[in-house]
């Protein structure tokens, strides 16, 4: 609390037991819902280890003692079908239909890895992690073994993306400094895909390769292909980089550029005289200064 602040609790302190009939939905669920995977891993979480996150439900009405569900239909409906009486509420000072859970972030490939590494420290056998988790024990050795010859650059890099385990296959293959290239590549495409991993590694020349004497073999391209892909990767990378290194500059002129644009164009005098003598060119200013944003200016910038 700052001063002459305060901040009021959007919840009751302390959670509180609830029977399920005295649960009102908000919405109604849909039926195939109880085929999706999402409905299933949160089913075997609270049949394995019980709810984790409350359900957020309104006071209760004061004539029929039901309390509105806020968030937590699918929790609900899976308690439901377990044959739970009563699940853990947080009771909300409001009854505003916000939904929580788009506020929350979701955990990242990495961060999912270490907790499953941190439960597996502790104790927790790797069978109840599966059903838990409602995934196979392979899965959970898959994330356990996640970053195993993976940088720590690489590691910070990827934080907080989602990704499957299979692209840390591929990149462990590689050496360090063409596992953080390839990093950050994923990143600036905004592509994790495996498809992707793969013809990343598919153009990593053979001396930046973890073992240099393994043969890559891929179906359906020849050496001679796999052989322009590398250089084709190589000049596609160092353009890239070139062009990343001029971005920062080139965004902030243009925004200047545009800027002064704007003043010079307020000027009549100026605007009056371009229209007589340069109806073409006035026409351009115009249209960058009325772009949107920065992608428009751009693109009418790269038609001029």
């Amino acid at each position: 609390m700052t001063a002459g602040i305060s901040v009021e609790i959007g919840f009751e302190r302390k959670a509180v037991e609830l029977a399920l009939d005295r649960l009102l939905p908000t919405r109604a669920v849909a039926p195939e819902f109880r085929r999706n995977r999402k409905f299933g891993q949160i089913r075997a979480s609270i049949q394995e280890i019980g709810i984790i996150e409350p359900l957020i439900v309104t006071p209760a009405d004061p004539a029929s003692g039901l309390h509105m569900l806020l968030d937590g239909h699918l929790r609900l409906l899976a308690a439901r079908e377990l044959g739970l009486t009563k699940v853990t509420c947080l009771v909300s000072k409001d009854d505003e239909g916000y939904t929580y859970n788009k506020r929350v972030n979701r955990l990242a490939t990495v961060q999912e890895h270490f907790m499953i590494l941190r439960a597996l420290e502790r104790g927790v056998p790797e069978e109840r992690l599966a059903k838990a988790l409602d995934i196979k024990i392979e899965s959970i050795r898959r994330k356990r073994d996640l970053l195993d010859g993976i940088c720590e650059e690489v590691i910070e890099i990827l934080k907080d993306r989602n990704f499957s385990a299979d692209v840390t296959r591929q990149l462990r293959k590689m050496k360090p400094q063409r596992q953080i290239e390839c990093a950050d590549l994923m990143c600036s495409m905004n592509n994790f895909s495996i498809h992707y991993a793969s013809a990343l590694l598919a153009a990593t020349p053979a001396d930046q390769l973890a073992d240099p004497g393994t043969q890559k073999r891929f179906k359906g391209i020849s050496a001679s292909d796999l052989s322009r892909m590398e250089q084709e990767m190589s000049l596609v990378q160092n353009r890239f980089k070139l062009i990343e290194q001029s971005y920062g500059n080139d965004v902030l002129n243009m925004v200047l550029a545009r800027g002064y644009l704007v003043k010079l164009l307020s000027n009549r005098t100026v605007a009056s005289y371009l229209q007589r003598r340069q109806p073409e060119l006035l026409q351009e200013f115009r249209d960058i200064v009325s772009a949107t944003s920065l992608e428009d200016a751009g693109g009418v910038a790269k038609v001029a």
